[in-house]
């Protein structure tokens, strides 16, 4: 599902074609999607040979953006310096960018007290997660690319303790949906049913070594 600024000009849109202005020479939407996750695949499998430095904060963010899409947009890894929003009817903002600095600090350091989720059984794992994950989701620190990117981090953060996330048994529609229901309901649920779906012991080969 794609984002939207606030109703001022979007400074990230080629004025010419109306796309995000992006180094692969895309005019048009379809175009960049589909560059996009040939590209990003690809981004994403050398990641988990060579992952970022795990320091489970903003800058862990940044650097797994910046790789993800540095092929891409060339503010791959920057900040985003606009207001968004989904663009479905009724959806709410997300964090305003004045704020994204500071609430980071505030949502890491929750993250940090509960010990990066490690040593929990699978059902106060799901329900931690789906509560970090809601905190994240809402930071949405980029312009574009916010849901690969925080998708490697947690499955990052599960592998390290003990768990996988196979996020090809849901749909991106599903994500999405309960995404918005944590966001705008402020019901958790639907994200925690979601994780019960994909949650599985981590593959031995995958675990970090000790």
């Amino acid at each position: 599902m794609s984002e939207a600024p606030s109703p001022h000009r979007d400074p990230y849109l080629d004025p010419h074609t109306g796309v995000l202005t992006n180094l692969i020479g895309a005019r048009t939407a379809t175009e960049l999607a589909a560059a996009e996750a040939d590209l990003v695949v690809v981004r994403t499998l050398q990641l988990w040979r060579h992952p970022p430095a795990p320091t489970r904060g903003l800058a862990e963010l940044q650097a797994i953006h910046r790789h993800l899409f540095q092929d891409i947009y060339p503010w791959a890894g920057q900040l985003r310096t606009v207001d968004l929003r989904k663009t479905v009817p009724g959806a709410q903002p997300f964090l305003p960018v004045s704020m994204i600095a500071r609430s980071a600090g505030f949502v890491f350091d929750q993250l940090r007290q509960d010990r990066y989720l490690q040593h929990l059984d699978r059902d106060r794992f799901i329900e931690r997660l789906a509560y970090h994950y809601d905190q994240v989701n809402y930071l949405h620190p980029f312009r574009e690319g916010n849901g690969r990117t925080q998708r490697f981090f947690f499955d990052s953060l599960a592998v390290a303790a003990g768990w996988w996330l196979d996020w090809a048994q849901v749909t991106g529609a599903v994500n999405d949906a309960a995404s918005r229901d944590a966001a705008e309901n402020h019901d958790l649920a639907t994200l925690q049913e979601m994780f019960a779906v994909i949650l599985t012991p981590a593959p031995q080969h995958r675990r970090p070594r000790s």
